[in-house]
């Protein structure tokens, strides 16, 4: 159905005169005619009947209005929501998030984008920094808020988002709970609760090079992929941990979180920097993904915790 004729039948029945409606329509009265017959032809019954003071709607023709102006309506709709997807205010965005990131990065960044961009879809997915670079490899994924460092090989461009010292977390009932001073080292005999070295290799390498550094291998108790797992074994007392500090803000009411002391200061050990990271595919990214990590690298989400 051609919405250019609709558009004429819309105007000409509002009018019911052919002069009127071609001036309204900056098009010459004959084609105006020519338009409403192929539209008529198309429908095979007439819309209008033609009189000698002008023109008045058949019934048919004022079944078919109703037709037509819904038509018209969501072929407006389709184009604001063409434009929209197309400058990044409108369309759907897939976000894939590490559970870290709902700590402080996801309260900080979302409502700030949807109240900037109210009709952009979000679809947001929780998942491992292995998983969502994949996701994003594979296009089922925009963007991609993950830990770092990666150790697999991937096409991604991380941006920094928040840089993370780590703490140590010990179960509340622990001996060393209570202590006021701790060094990393103090956890040589400790069990502990390890990041998987499969699908979270990075968090897994940085905690061992710690550990190594204040000159102990750590014994392994139990292993958990997301950070939030890791503190719920903490809290079952299978272990400590080494987490990072945005840590803070996970209700575990019986962790108890102590910063590590300067015989085992991880704050100044190069090895020791984790960061949340925004991931995308450069070249590859939707206007409104645009948008989103426009937003976030200058919403101050990516100023370093230290």
């Amino acid at each position: 159905m051609d919405l250019r004729r609709l558009r004429h039948f819309d105007v000409l029945a509002e009018t019911l005169n052919f002069s009127r409606a071609a001036d309204r329509l900056h098009i010459a009265q004959p084609a105006l005619s020519v338009s409403i017959q192929k539209l008529e032809t198309e429908l095979g019954h007439k819309l209008f009947d033609r009189t000698p003071t002008g023109v008045r709607m058949t019934t048919a023709g004022a079944a078919a209005l109703v037709e037509a102006r819904r038509i018209l309506r969501h072929g407006e709709q389709m184009q604001l929501a063409t434009q929209a997807a197309a400058d990044g205010t409108g369309g759907l965005l897939r976000i894939g998030f590490v559970g870290s990131a709902t700590h402080q990065l996801i309260p900080a960044l979302i409502p700030r984008f949807r109240a900037q961009y109210p009709n952009v879809q979000l679809v947001l997915r929780e998942a491992t920094s292995v998983a969502i670079v994949a996701m994003l490899g594979d296009e089922t994924l925009d963007l991609g808020i993950v830990r770092t460092p990666l150790l697999q090989a991937h096409s991604a461009t991380l941006q920094v988002l928040q840089r993370d010292r780590w703490l140590m977390a010990l179960p509340a009932a622990h001996p060393l709970a209570s202590a006021e001073h701790l060094v990393l080292a103090d956890l040589a005999r400790e069990p502990f609760v390890m990041y998987g070295a499969t699908h979270a290799a990075g968090l897994n390498a940085l905690v061992l090079a710690a550990c190594e550094s204040a000159g102990f291998v750590p014994v392994v108790a139990q292993e958990a992929t997301q950070i939030p797992t890791v503190l719920a074994l903490v809290e079952s007392g299978l272990g400590v941990a080494l987490v990072p500090e945005t840590m803070r803000g996970h209700r575990a009411p019986r962790v108890v979180y102590r910063e590590v002391g300067d015989a085992g200061d991880l704050r100044e050990a190069s090895f020791a920097a984790t960061t949340l990271s925004m991931a995308h595919v450069a070249g590859n990214e939707s206007p409104a993904a645009r948008r989103f990590i426009e937003m976030a690298g200058s919403s101050g989400a990516s100023s370093p915790k230290f």
